[in-house]
């Protein structure tokens, strides 16, 4: 049977195939006309065929699209675009959707192949593989939560208390390893790797619907201190510019200072592909004051659109939009009360991944719809009338 990435490679070739007549048959360069994106072109007057009438996704459809797209036969999340490498974040959102869907056969091999190939013997995940073993053994600390979160779900779901103990372990992993008290609160750090102040500290790992879920499946106190925290360190970021940055860093005293890149060997601040999942993952808190915080972003976010880069006011830095940006902003609008503006926005995440296919893409197109738009993974949807 062919494996999924050599119909994915067919499936390409075929596609560009098709561009490639269509640029043939119309010198211009430009078939589908000047109709307005995800709008069918009107009559066409050369031999260029139209454009592809695009989609919206239901949660479950784009969850699908995700899987069939990017998990391998074997369980393993391959970035198509990226090298073909894995990532442990990317292990965590194949998990997670698998459990939005109730795909258990997934949800097993993904789990599985993550555990035998990156489990690290202190319990978090290594974060990257590539040709056939672990290239970089540092853990991410936004994939060991969800990871955590996903198992703990998983084990309800499809009634295997061996999941629930797994996911419980690995939170506590999270806990003992990837958090510290600081005068902010406890925060999650980046990784392991990252426990010398000042604090390397990426605001979209924080996730207060993964931990007020394990803080009930525990009864371990430090996932209140942990969501409090993040709640505190978000909040402080925001009183410095409208938008949080893709990267900070905490003192010890809870000062927190943007920071350009992971311990600041970025090129410059920016509200980016990182940053994004931040309205996302606080939106769909029940908590108001996390909701509060998502849509305190919305003005800046309404400025600069669905482009992937913004600076911290809401003004471009790059030219292209992305889908994490669009759901993002989804979130954003979603957490003021507008969810009929929401699910536009939501259409517009679909249609990007569709226009321009990536395993990011693809894993936020339906992790946004299931977070913004179902209780499935236990947070509080703020949008449910977009699903």
């Amino acid at each position: 049977m062919l494996s999924k990435r050599l119909i994915t490679a067919l499936l390409s070739v075929g596609v560009l195939a098709v561009l490639l007549a269509a640029l043939l048959a119309d010198p211009d360069g430009d078939p589908a006309g000047d109709a307005p994106p995800g709008t069918a072109a009107g009559p066409s007057t050369g031999s260029a065929p139209p454009a592809p009438e695009l989609r919206t996704y239901t949660a479950d459809e784009a969850g699908r699209a995700f899987l069939d797209g990017y998990v391998d036969d074997d369980g393993r999340v391959v970035r198509t675009d990226q090298g073909g490498d894995t990532v442990s974040e990317g292990q965590a959102y194949a998990m997670l959707v698998a459990v939005a869907l109730g795909d258990a056969a997934t949800f097993e091999s993904a789990w599985t192949w993550a555990r035998d190939n990156l489990q690290r013997p202190d319990g978090l995940l290594s974060w990257r593989w590539a040709e056939g073993g672990v290239v970089d053994a540092s853990a991410a600390a936004d994939a060991d939560l969800d990871a955590a979160r996903a198992l703990v779900l998983a084990g309800e779901r499809f009634g295997e208390p061996r999941y629930t103990t797994a996911g419980l372990d690995l939170g506590r992993a999270v806990l003992d390893l990837e958090t510290v008290q600081t005068g902010a609160g406890r925060i999650l750090l980046a990784g392991q790797w990252a426990t010398s102040e000042p604090y390397a500290y990426n605001p979209s790992y924080a996730s207060p619907g993964a931990t007020a879920l394990l803080g009930a499946a525990s009864g371990d106190p430090r996932w209140a201190e942990l969501t409090a925290g993040s709640r505190a360190v978000t909040g402080s970021l925001l009183e410095q510019a409208p938008l949080p940055p893709d990267w900070a860093q905490v003192r010890a005293d809870g000062t927190v200072e943007a920071m350009p890149g992971a311990m600041g060997r970025g090129v410059d601040v920016r509200y980016g592909y990182d940053a994004a999942r931040t309205p996302i993952r606080f939106a769909e808190s029940c908590d108001p004051a996390d909701r509060a915080l998502a849509a305190d972003m919305l003005v800046p976010l309404d400025r600069g659109g669905d482009v992937a880069e913004l600076d911290l006011g809401g003004s471009p830095v790059t030219q292209g939009e992305s889908v994490v940006a669009a759901a993002g902003q989804a979130a954003a609008v979603a957490a003021a009360g507008d969810t009929a503006r929401a699910a536009e926005e939501l259409v517009d995440a679909d249609h990007l991944v569709q226009t321009d296919p990536s395993y990011y893409g693809a894993a936020w197109a339906a992790l946004g719809r299931f977070l913004l738009t179902d209780d499935v993974l236990g947070g509080c949807p703020p949008a449910p009338l977009a699903r």
